[in-house]
This record gives structure tokens, sequence and C-alpha cells, in this order.
């Protein structure tokens, strides 16, 4: 298994953050978009919140990797669709490349065991 920890900031206007978590309730994600999600190798996915910025993990097998995900949303309608409407309430992160969303996180601790 593979974690990747990745980061993103929504608009900072109450009302769209909380249209953004009612389109993130229990029962209210796009089926196709987590179908989508299972087939590139996603697991687990979870999403964490303080004010605008937002904070995702990612638990994927072990033949995942970003760039067949990349491929897998490019050739999904659903997926594609979903984007454009999330990004009505997202914005990048002041240092992302351009285009780039969700900014992958560097891990700079971990206890020792």
């Amino acid at each position: 298994m593979q974690r990747f920890c990745l980061a993103l900031d929504l608009k900072d206007d109450p009302e769209l953050i909380a249209e953004y978590e009612q389109w993130h309730a229990k029962g209210k994600g796009w089926p196709e978009v987590r179908q989508n999600d299972l087939k590139a190798g996603i697991l687990d996915l979870q999403i964490y919140r303080t004010a605008n910025r937002m904070f995702m993990i990612l638990d994927t097998d072990d033949e995942f990797t970003f760039a067949k995900k990349a491929q897998l949303d490019a050739n999904n309608p659903y997926v594609q669709e979903w984007e454009r409407l999330m990004w009505t309430f997202q914005q990048p992160l002041p240092w992302a490349n351009e285009g780039e969303k969700w900014v992958r996180m560097d891990k700079i601790f971990q206890f020792d065991t």
C-alpha cells in the first residue's frame, strides 16, 4: 500500500465552503467518480478542512501512479464534469504549478518505532 497527502484551497467564501461540503456529504458523491478512483487503485480517500485549506489522504494499491489516474480521469466524462464543478469552489495554492490543483505534500516527520 502507498499513502499520498495532498493540499488544496477552497475559495474563502463561507457559502461556497458550505456548498462544497454538501457535495462531499455521505451519499452525495457521484458513483462514477468513485468507480474511476477504485479503477485507478485508490483504496481510501479522506479530505479534511481547516478554514479554506484542505488536506487529502490517498491510500492506494502498490500499482497506483498519478499518471495512470490522470489518464483514467481524462477519459471519463463524469470525472471531467465533477472536476469542472469542484473548480467553482476551489483555488490553487499560491505555490502550485500552472494547471495544478491538489499539490502533493512531503512527509517531514514520522514516529520512530
